[in-house]
């Protein structure tokens, strides 16, 4: 097992359109590509409040580029980040990390 970290640090202000976009279009997309989430977090105590940290879990590097292609360049996610996107730009910067258990991990 593969997981993913993503953290998305927002334009200040945009955390909330943030959330809003994935309980409301993000999810359901990644439910129809067979995107398994691991947890999310916003930061209660950190260098920004303005950041999302979400865990993806991947069976192999060959599944996440065959899901995360096919969702990245799903007509519906282009036009529910287009239309969260009216207001203005949500995230100023996105890091992301794959990472593989240790042998003495809780988490395999």
């Amino acid at each position: 097992m593969i997981y993913e970290m993503r953290v998305y640090r927002c334009v200040p202000g945009r955390l909330p359109a943030l959330l809003k976009r994935f309980e409301t279009a993000t999810l359901k997309l990644w439910e129809k590509h067979g995107i398994r989430q691991a947890g999310f977090f916003t930061t209660l105590i950190g260098e920004s409040n303005q950041e999302l940290t979400y865990f993806l879990a991947w069976e192999s590097l060959a599944d996440r580029e065959a899901k995360w292609g096919k969702f990245m360049t799903d007509p519906d996610w282009m036009k529910a980040r287009a239309e969260s996107e009216a207001d203005g730009q949500i995230v100023g910067n996105i890091v992301s990390q794959l990472l593989t258990p240790t042998a003495f991990s809780s988490v395999k």
